[in-house]
């Protein structure tokens, strides 16, 4: 009975344990007052300094010399969220950008930002639910903000007709959102996808960094961080995944990754290119997270210039 009863203690004890980190798993990553930017770069792997002076100044170039309009939406459940216009007088198409976790609409898009209007793309740049200006408490992580992207595409139109052909762009869970919604049905002037190193699904990204940063078993922490998620944001990890969406595409898509992510491994971009029925890979050698329009920017411009004659843009 002793034993049994020792044994009985041992385990919940080991419940209690596995709960409570599950709690702060699920604290740190999902909720938008606790993720944090700092960590992300950190968990990133890139030196951001090296570059930092050029980006200030296509930051510059972006949002103090060119005309732009803040805009909103409604998602489908409520929340407000934020955008920001670029237009581009005969503009040759509309370019939806997507950032990436724990960043915004100002920080990811100004050197791409600038090279898309410097070859007469107009943008909207968008902060996902929970980042930036656009309202909410629970990070989506592109389950939720697939639908969120949906409706930018539909407030594109309204703006601007259907004439004009829109290109999706987005990094890191910015890409993982577009190829997600490129399994849901897409106005019919939706050209191209373009994904920097989207991740497959929530899951698999963070049972990536359990085992790689925290050196932990996927189960049950997994298991019970996803019920969690449930419960408090509306979705489980595993409830959409980029690889199986991509297959119901009717576009073409543009895969870029780095060779060096160690973030977002480079192997999901992988599994993503074999499941697409119309899709470009290019790995940019020497590259870490969200690097390889950095580490590699002529090659990245000839694959977009490609991509843009692909998709008669």
């Amino acid at each position: 009975m002793k034993l049994a009863k020792k044994a009985a203690i041992v385990v919940g004890a080991a419940a209690v344990s596995e709960f409570a980190l599950a709690s702060y798993f699920v604290k740190r990553t999902l909720v938008r007052s606790r993720a944090k930017k700092e960590d992300t770069m950190k968990m990133s792997g890139t030196d951001w300094n090296q570059y930092i002076p050029d980006i200030q100044k296509d930051r510059e170039w972006l949002w103090e010399q060119h005309e732009h309009e803040d805009v909103s939406i409604t998602s489908r459940d409520g929340l407000k969220l934020a955008g920001t216009l670029f237009p581009v007088e005969n503009a040759r198409g509309t370019v939806l950008c997507l950032h990436g976790y724990t960043s915004s609409r100002m920080q990811d898009y100004s050197s791409l930002g600038r090279y898309f209007m410097e070859n007469n793309f107009q943008l909207l740049l968008v902060d996902h639910r929970a980042h930036g200006d656009s309202e909410g408490t629970y990070i989506g992580f592109g389950i939720l903000d697939r639908h969120d992207a949906r409706k930018w595409l539909d407030f594109i139109n309204e703006r601007f007709g259907t004439e004009k052909k829109i290109l999706i762009m987005g990094t890191s869970m910015g890409a993982a959102t577009a190829l997600m919604l490129s399994g849901l049905k897409l106005p019919e002037n939706v050209a191209g996808i373009i994904s920097d190193c989207a991740f497959t699904s929530p899951w698999d990204v963070f049972q990536s960094v359990l085992k790689n940063w925290y050196h932990l078993p996927a189960f049950p922490l997994m298991h019970i961080t996803s019920m969690m998620s449930r419960k408090l944001a509306g979705y489980d990890y595993r409830e959409c995944n980029a690889k199986e969406e991509v297959k119901k595409s009717t576009v073409p898509i543009l895969l870029i990754h780095g060779g060096e992510d160690n973030f977002v491994p480079t192997q999901m971009c992988e599994e993503i290119y074999r499941n697409c029925p119309d899709a470009e890979m290019q790995i940019i050698d020497g590259a870490s997270h969200a690097e390889s329009f950095y580490k590699d920017p002529k090659l990245y411009k000839k694959r977009l210039q490609e991509f843009f004659v692909k998709c008669g843009v």
